[in-house]
C-alpha cells in the first residue's frame, strides 16, 4: 500500500522541504515550516511516465491572426492608465498595498463606476461586514450604485452563487488572504489556502469571462504576502504605494500580460475618496521664491509620463571626527555612495568628514538612473552652499569614470519642464538640444562641478 509523503511548506515564501527545520533555507524565516500532506506515490506512478495516453493538442504558429482583447475601462483615467487601458474579460488582477492606503476605497469607486455604466459587478468582502462596506459607499457618495455586495470567505459558496446565473463582468475579492477552500486543510491565509482559493477564482474567470480583482495583503517589507506563485498565477499585479501621512497615492504596474509595466496612476486622498491627479508634478515641487541650497529639480520618467520631482540634500560637517552618517529617503543608498565616491575621486570634493542626508520631496521614490546628475547637483549645492538656479532642471547618468552618459527620452523630459515654467536644463553633452529650453551640456562631471561652483 502506498504511503503518503509528508512535506513541510514555508508560510512565508512557499518553498517545500521534506523534513522540518527551524529556519527556511530559501527565505531564512524562522518557525514558518508547516506540515502538509503530500501526494501519494504508487509503484505504477514510479514506473510509468507521461509520454503517452493523453490527448493531442493543437500547435499554432506565432504568425496566426489574433484579435486584440477588448478593454473594459473604469472611467477612472489613472486606474485605466496603470492597467494599460482597462480590464480584459477573463483576466485576473492582483492589487497589493499597505493597510489603510486606499485599496478598498479605490476598488469600491471603480466597481461603482462600472455598475452605474450598466455592467454587472459583484463585490465580496472577507474582512468587513456588508454593512461596513455599505456605510463606506454612502460616505463616498456611491450608495446608489447597483453593486451586488456580499460578505463571505468560502470560495465554494462564492463560486456556487455566481455560477448559478449570468456571471458578472467584474468580481472583486477583498481579500484573497481571507478566502477558504474546503478542498485543502489549513486556516485562511496559509500558503496552501491562498494558492488553492486563487486557483479556483482564476479558473472561474477564464471559463466564464469574468474579470477578477484580488486584493492582497503585504508584509512588513512591502511585498505582497503569501506564496510568490500567486503573482505568477494572475495576469496583472498592481502595487499601491505611498505613505498614509501623505496626500498622494501611486498605483504602479509590476506585471501586465496585456500591456506595459512602465505606467503609473497618481491619486490624491480627499474627503470623497481617491481623486485623480492629472498633473502629478505639482505634488512633488515646492514653490521657491528664492534660491535654496541643496535642492534641484529632476524630470523623472514613469512610462510615457514625465514627473518633475525635487531632490533635496543636506551636508553637515562634523568637527568631532565621528563616523559620518548617510541617510537616503526615496532613492537607492548604494547609488548615493557611488555618486559620493565619484565626486571625491574625480572632482576633488570631500564628503568624508560630512554627514549626508538625501530626500526626494513628497515621499516619491525615484528609480530612474537619470537622477544621478540631479543628485550630484544637490550634493554640490549643499556642500558649497551655492544654490542651483531655480529655473533649471538637471538629468543624466554618471559613470564611474566621471563621464556623463545620455538618458532616454530627453526631449520628453525637457518638454514637460518647459511646460511648468523652467527655462534652463543641465544635461550631458550627448543629449539632443531642445528649442523649448536653453540647454547647458557637459561632457564630464568635473565640468559640471566647475559650472556650479563658478570656476569658469
Amino acid at each position: 500500500m502506498a504511503k503518503p509523503q509528508k512535506r513541510y511548506v514555508c508560510q512565508s515564501c512557499g518553498s517545500v522541504s521534506h523534513r522540518w527545520q527551524g529556519q527556511c533555507d530559501d527565505c531564512s524565516a524562522w518557525n514558518t515550516l508547516v506540515e502538509e500532506a503530500g501526494a501519494v506515490v504508487t509503484p505504477f506512478q514510479a514506473k510509468h511516465n507521461l509520454q503517452g495516453g493523453g490527448r493531442t493538442i493543437e500547435l499554432i504558429g506565432l504568425n496566426s491572426d489574433v484579435t486584440l482583447p477588448d478593454r473594459l475601462p473604469f472611467g477612472i483615467a489613472e486606474l485605466d492608465r496603470a492597467l494599460g487601458g482597462g480590464l480584459v474579460a477573463g483576466s485576473a488582477t492582483l492589487i497589493g498595498g499597505d493597510p489603510g492606503i486606499g485599496k478598498s476605497t479605490l476598488l469600491l469607486q471603480a466597481a461603482a463606476g462600472l455598475a452605474r455604466a450598466g455592467h454587472d459587478v459583484a463585490y465580496v468582502s472577507g474582512e468587513e461586514a456588508a454593512d461596513q462596506v455599505r456605510l463606506r459607499a454612502q460616505r463616498l457618495g456611491l450608495g446608489d450604485a447597483p453593486v451586488r455586495l456580499a460578505a463571505a470567505t468560502s470560495t465554494r459558496d462564492i463560486l456556487t452563487t455566481l455560477g448559478a446565473g449570468t456571471p458578472p463582468r467584474l468580481l472583486v475579492i477583498d481579500s484573497i488572504q481571507t478566502m477558504h477552500s474546503d478542498l485543502i486543510e489549513g486556516a485562511p491565509g496559509t500558503v496552501s489556502q491562498v494558492r488553492a482559493s486563487a486557483q479556483e477564482l482564476i479558473r472561474f474567470a477564464k471559463e466564464r469571462g469574468t474579470a477578477v480583482i484580488l486584493v492582497g495583503h503585504v508584509t512588513k517589507d512591502g511585498t505582497i504576502a503569501g506564496p510568490r506563485v500567486l503573482e505568477h498565477m494572475v495576469d496583472t499585479v498592481l502595487a499601491f504605494e505611498g505613505e498614509r501621512s501623505h496626500q498622494y497615492r501611486i498605483l504602479r504596474s509590476l506585471k501586465n500580460r496585456f500591456g506595459g509595466t512602465d505606467e503609473i496612476g497618481v491619486f490624491a486622498m480627499a474627503g470623497a475618496g481617491l481623486a485623480e491627479v492629472s498633473n502629478p508634478s505639482a505634488l512633488f515641487l515646492t514653490q521657491r521664491d528664492e534660491g535654496v541650497t541643496g535642492a534641484t529639480v529632476f524630470p523623472a520618467l514613469e512610462g510615457t509620463r514625465p514627473v518633475l520631482v525635487e531632490i533635496q540634500a543636506l551636508v553637515v560637517r562634523l568637527a568631532s571626527g565621528a563616523t559620518p552618517r548617510r541617510a537616503v529617503v526615496g532613492w537607492d543608498s548604494g547609488r548615493l555612495a557611488m555618486i559620493l565616491a565619484v565626486l571625491e575621486a574625480r572632482c576633488g570634493l570631500s564628503f568624508s568628514t560630512c554627514e549626508v542626508y538625501l530626500n526626494v520631496a513628497g515621499g516619491y521614490r525615484v528609480q530612474d538612473p537619470a537622477a544621478d546628475l540631479a543628485v550630484a547637483a544637490a550634493l554640490i549645492s549643499a556642500l558649497s552652499e551655492r544654490p542651483v538656479p531655480a529655473d533649471a532642471v538637471a538629468f543624466g547618468e554618471i559613470a564611474l569614470s566621471g563621464e556623463l552618459r545620455p538618458v532616454a527620452h530627453a526631449p520628453l523630459r525637457l518638454k514637460e519642464a518647459a511646460k511648468l515654467g523652467f527655462e534652463r536644463a543641465l544635461v550631458p553633452a550627448s543629449a539632443a538640444p531642445d528649442k523649448a529650453m536653453r540647454s547647458t551640456s557637459f561632457r564630464t562631471l568635473g565640468q559640471f562641478v566647475d559650472h556650479l561652483l563658478g570656476r569658469g
